[in-house]
């Protein structure tokens, strides 16, 4: 997420784009642009921002079927679509594709401002959840498993701390949810928490969109832009994929958690950071520091406090209840009336291995629900892949000699967030041996 009120414009035509920016940016708020569909997705898929304003006709897409794309990049994004000529089937189109409004240019001039501002007061509270005085943020988190609960606790021991957190863990295991929380239980819980993927973007867009640019520091920078460090002044800014980020913009940030200090893209007075960080990745951070792509010492910094993850495959119990969650959820938003699943559904959803986690879970129960014509989630509507997972699985087999060895490594593991050397040591065996075993329990 970007500042507080941060809205990306999406039209082809520069005088419109750049008259709507003048128009919001007036009324407070920090606006991006882009001029195409696959232009504002690659900034989605970094930032998140509140709200979008869309255009029907973009050169490379529809604006009614980019409504789509970006809502399920982004489920807390507001989507406000916008055409030169009103059509009743674009309208309907729009909004069960998830837009929050569809307006008419010129007719709607007078509307657009106060839909905006209500877009975002929307797009806010869905994406805070209960606020700081509600109760407890981890709460949110669903799951009774072990693994997750003691993540949780870890989670809220360091929350009301200063301290930087790294969270470690595969792509869908919920990263950003668990930063979210940190932030919401911190001290800083007032102040925004900002998000950028560090994988998303480019080397030099992903410079000025940390740290900021002055006027004339590169082409295009046609006047000074605040960085998400400045914007989330006070607040949290989570740093996602941070395995991703370029060698010599490490030093940067290294710069920015030891002294504070950092500098715009083009300026030489330096400016003071206030801002919590938390990072996350999926990769092995030890492995890419052996391989020269990460830096040891800001490795050090970031893991003060490592928390790893756990994958869905670990958390038992949970992938039912998570599930009946999704169910509940996408029938609601059909208009379907899906209660639950056949037995034979949760057997095989205990059994299934899911590489991709809750990410895919969620996926796999959307697809589901649009299949399913009964009041039950039958075995017809799972994919192949679920459907011919083997019942004699890792869960079926708990005290096989196996089994109680990748428990006891993914234990070991996670109490030492992850590190493998440390693990290595622990168990008593070679850090290739503990690598092999890795690959071979996928852990």
């Amino acid at each position: 997420m970007g500042s507080p009120d941060e809205l990306l414009i999406i039209d082809d035509e520069p005088q419109l784009r750049n008259m709507l920016k003048r128009l919001f940016e007036g009324e407070g708020y920090d606006v991006a642009t882009a001029e195409t569909g696959a232009q504002a997705l690659q900034r989605i898929k970094a930032i998140r921002y509140p709200v979008v304003l869309c255009d029907v006709k973009l050169p490379d897409a529809n604006g009614v079927e980019l409504t789509k794309a970006i809502r399920s990049l982004q489920p807390d994004t507001e989507v406000i679509v916008f055409t030169a000529f009103g059509s009743i089937p674009d309208a309907v189109d729009a909004m069960r594709n998830g837009a929050f409004q569809y307006l008419v240019k010129g007719d709607d001039n007078d509307k657009l401002i106060p839909t905006v501002a209500k877009a975002l007061a929307l797009a806010r509270e869905r994406h805070r959840g209960p606020g700081p005085s509600e109760g407890d943020p981890f709460l949110g988190i669903t799951g009774r498993s072990t693994a997750i609960t003691q993540t949780i606790t870890l989670a809220r021991k360091v929350a009301p701390m200063e301290t930087t957190v790294l969270l470690t863990g595969d792509t869908g295991t919920g990263k950003e949810v668990f930063a979210s929380a940190i932030h919401a239980a911190s001290g800083r819980k007032r102040k925004p928490m900002l998000a950028v993927n560090c994988g998303a973007l480019s080397r030099e867009l992903l410079e000025s969109e940390l740290f900021g640019h002055v006027a004339g520091s590169f082409t295009g920078a046609l006047k000074d832009k605040k960085g998400l460090i400045e914007s989330a002044k006070g607040g949290t800014l989570f740093l996602d994929e941070i395995g991703e980020l370029p060698v010599d913009l490490q030093a940067k940030l290294l710069r920015v958690l030891e002294t504070g200090d950092y500098l715009r893209v083009g300026d030489t007075t330096p400016l003071k950071a206030d801002v919590r960080v938390i990072a996350a990745t999926h990769r092995d951070l030890q492995q890419e520091i052996q391989a020269g792509r990460f830096r040891q010492d800001l490795f050090y910094r970031l893991s003060t406090f490592n928390i790893r993850l756990p994958g869905l495959a670990e958390r038992g119990g949970d992938i039912v209840l998570l599930a009946q969650i999704f169910i509940e959820r996408f029938a609601a938003r059909m208009g379907k009336v899906i209660t639950g699943m056949q037995e034979d559904v949760k057997e095989k959803l205990m059994a299934y291995s899911w590489p991709g986690h809750v990410r895919e879970l969620r996926n796999m129960i959307e697809r589901a629900c649009i299949l399913c014509d009964g009041p039950l989630l039958d075995m017809a509507s799972l994919p192949l892949e679920v459907q011919s997972a083997p019942m004699d699985g890792p869960r079926t087999k708990a005290f096989d000699l196996e089994s109680v060895e990748q428990e006891h490594i993914r234990r070991v593991l996670h109490h030492t967030g992850g590190n493998k050397t440390l693990a290595a040591e622990l168990l008593g065996i070679g850090l290739t041996t503990l690598y092999a075993k890795v690959r071979r329990y996928r852990i």
